[in-house]
């Protein structure tokens, strides 16, 4: 499984359902289908607040796979529209935006790196590290090849300044352990 989609079924789980998980599956989208848009305060703050009513869904969304029933699907609609996104896949695409900023965020210090250049410096890292044994690092090498191969950068540097206007909302919503580049301990969020 990629580094991104894991990463977006992290976060997916994280805020209880989210357009991320369906992102990277419910639907049967790839991650890198998602289309890239400008994200906006509005459409930002939609996001955050129509959590709330994903979370109940969570579980039968995971039940569901890859094809939902007509009636969870309607759901997720209703509840799409509720918040202001024309459908559920609006929904999806404002939360896979928001996580491709949020994968390449530097929570303390605030920094942006696109996840392709943190995945081609892992790659560079792998392929360096002599510990690891050959036919592991073989296979991780393929694999990150293959990522970075599929990998779309952020088209949208303003993303950026918008999801770190609204990082410590989005914060609450994200258990500690599901990223790797939070905040350290007693540490608030990044400007």
């Amino acid at each position: 499984m990629s580094t991104f989609i894991s990463n977006l079924r992290s976060l997916a789980g994280a805020i209880g359902l989210s357009a991320i998980l369906a992102s990277a599956g419910a639907f049967g989208a790839t991650a890198q289908e998602f289309k890239q848009l400008e994200l906006t305060d509005q459409l930002v703050t939609n996001f955050i607040a129509a959590q709330k009513d994903f979370a109940p869904l969570a579980s039968k969304l995971a039940e569901g796979g890859e094809q939902p029933d007509a009636a969870l699907t309607k759901e997720l609609e209703d509840i799409a529209k509720k918040h202001g996104f024309a459908s559920f896949a609006d929904f999806e695409d404002v939360g896979a935006n928001i996580t491709i900023v949020l994968d390449g965020l530097d929570r303390s210090s605030g920094k942006y790196t696109d996840p392709v250049e943190k995945m081609k410096k892992e790659l560079d890292e792998i392929k360096a590290d002599d510990t690891i044994p050959p036919e592991d690092k073989k296979l991780a090498v393929d694999d990150l090849t293959q990522e970075i191969a599929q990998a779309k950068p952020l088209k949208f540097a303003a993303n950026v300044d918008v999801v770190k206007k609204h990082i410590a909302a989005i914060e609450e919503l994200i258990p500690e352990e599901a990223g790797e580049s939070g905040p350290a301990d007693g540490e608030g969020p990044a400007p």
